[in-house]
């Protein structure tokens, strides 16, 4: 599906980037790898093999943002842009018992990053008039209640908007904006990880068993989607084969709550 395109993948080294990156590879990509930290980055690009090269990029840096775009663009053209930046989101606590810096951080990291990458990408996809500018939440911020979620909500609901504004006014030049929902794939969550969200939450491995149960029900399909299913739609969404979708968010979370 993606023969031949050139797809820049910001936060790469997680376990989403990693499976997107190699399901890009497999339908026929050429995947750039960035994030702030080189190792992870060289592991996925050895797995992947002569498709994948390797940047250390800190998505926050307008300036260095900038300059591998423009070095991806010399090669070919970008036509697929994907961010998946960690925002420091901090989830568990009461919004009236949450310091301010803890609720925004989300909300300024998340559009900050998503702002900076897009604009980069958008800039010389306008100019061949193709592209696509994929980003990823949970759909916390569109009109479902999420308590104790701290500033996940106002985060996504910030990108969301710009998502759809932007596939507005670039929409003309032949470049797609869109995101994908997801709410809990298994393979990506660990007690170490969900510590780290959520103070409170420390759980052994038949409490993260138990999580997960409960997630499963949660759902409409009773079951989480899995790790393989949320890289193959955004390979999908991020070929010509969706080329009809633009300004709007894929619900991939297995039904959490409807579109």
């Amino acid at each position: 599906m993606l023969q031949d395109k050139n797809a820049i993948i910001y936060g790469a080294g997680g376990m989403i980037g990693s499976a997107v990156a190699e399901e890009f590879a497999r339908q026929g990509a050429r995947v750039f790898l960035t994030g702030r930290t080189r190792e992870p980055l060289d592991a996925l690009a050895k797995t992947i093999g002569d498709r994948a090269e390797v940047a250390v990029v800190d998505a926050f840096d307008e300036a260095a943002v900038d300059a591998h775009a423009a070095e991806v663009a010399a090669r070919g053209g970008i036509d697929v842009s994907l961010n998946l930046v960690p925002r420091g989101d901090v989830q568990g606590t009461p919004l009236i018992g949450m310091s301010v810096d803890d609720l925004l951080r989300p909300v300024e990291n998340g559009l900050r990053t998503t702002f900076i990458t897009a604009r980069a990408a958008a800039r010389h996809m306008t100019a061949r008039k193709r592209g696509v500018i994929l980003t990823l939440d949970s759909g916390s911020g569109s009109g479902v209640n999420s308590p104790m979620m701290g500033g996940t909500g106002p985060a996504d609901a910030a990108i969301d908007t710009f998502v759809r504004n932007l596939a507005y006014e670039i929409g003309a030049d032949g470049v797609r904006v869109l995101g994908i929902w997801v709410a809990g794939i298994p393979e990506t969550f660990t007690p170490e990880k969900l510590a780290a969200v959520n103070a409170d939450m420390a759980l052994d491995q038949a409490g993260l068993d138990g999580l997960l149960a409960g997630m499963a029900q949660m759902r409409m399909l009773k079951r989480s989607p899995r790790l393989a299913e949320v890289a193959s739609t955004i390979a999908f969404l991020a070929s010509d084969h969706a080329a009809g979708i633009t300004a709007s968010f894929v619900n991939v979370t297995g039904g959490m709550f409807p579109s």
